[in-house]
């Protein structure tokens, strides 16, 4: 049944809320063991409890499941928001979210680890450089400036894991020459993180109900226009190679005429 006029608005967008609320659910699921850790570090944070040693150790249980977990579960939601943006939104969102858990668990485990670990060494080069090493700041300046870098590549990053079959070093490395190349729509999907982020910190149940789930569809609707737009210049490209090379054959057939009058001439002029 179809529903017309203002019912049809409220069905549509109670149907929006509880797709979103659903893959944001499966999401929290598949990383319960990163965010208990993360959601401790915090409580501990908060009220003080526990010394520098703790803190440490649990940086380096996120460290060490977020692989397993976190960059699993988004690529597999970043799965389900494609087919989203990409305006097939009648599919089954428990499937199509571990179906891309399941094909994408490798090369987003493989870049988890690299992310990670990449990650840690530049924040570590960061403190050092910044805190202990005055006349070196610059070089901390600019490992900061690649970290960042780095962090919004991996917006890219999910997005080119389940949108081309690509080997994973291919999709590292066009993860990050895309952010170069296109850092106006990375960096914007940056800004709206940041804004989404916050309106969680305010209303922190939200993380629970969509901040994950609105974040991934904001990179991969920035992600899927770029894609489309360098489609355009490469059709562009394409068509204008192939006016070109239509433009030379005209006039090679042109310049054969214009040789096969003059014989003709030369021809009669002999008769």
């Amino acid at each position: 049944m179809e529903f017309k006029g203002a019912m049809g608005g409220l069905y549509r967008i109670t149907e929006w809320i509880s797709r979103i609320a659903f893959s944001n659910i499966l999401w929290a699921l598949c990383s319960i063991p990163f965010l208990f850790i993360a959601v401790t570090k915090m409580i501990m944070l908060g009220s003080g409890a526990g010394g520098p040693n703790e803190q440490i150790t649990l940086n380096w249980v996120l460290g060490i499941l977020a692989p397993f977990t976190v960059f699993p579960a988004t690529a597999a939601l970043f799965t389900v928001v494609r087919k989203w943006v990409m305006g097939n939104t009648d599919v089954s969102t428990f499937r199509t979210f571990f179906q891309g858990y399941k094909e994408n668990y490798l090369k987003s485990m493989l870049g988890g680890g690299i992310y990670t670990l990449l990650t840690v060494i530049m924040y570590v080069d960061v403190t050092v450089y910044m805190t202990q090493m005055a006349n070196f700041k610059i070089v901390g300046i600019l490992m900061l400036v690649l970290m960042i870098i780095l962090f919004v590549s991996m917006f890219n990053f999910f997005s080119i894991v389940v949108h081309y079959q690509m080997t994973f070093k291919e999709v590292v490395t066009n993860s990050i020459l895309l952010t170069i190349a296109r850092p106006i729509r990375v960096f914007s999907t940056l800004i709206g993180a940041a804004v989404l982020v916050y309106i969680g910190l305010r209303y922190p149940v939200l993380y629970a109900i969509c901040i994950p789930t609105l974040v991934s569809m904001l990179a991969f609707f920035n992600f899927y226009a770029t894609y489309n737009k360098l489609q355009e210049q490469v059709e562009k490209k394409k068509q204008e190679e192939e006016l070109a090379a239509l433009e030379a054959a005209e006039k090679e057939a042109d310049d054969d005429d214009d040789q096969s009058e003059d014989e003709s001439d030369k021809d009669l002029k002999r008769i």
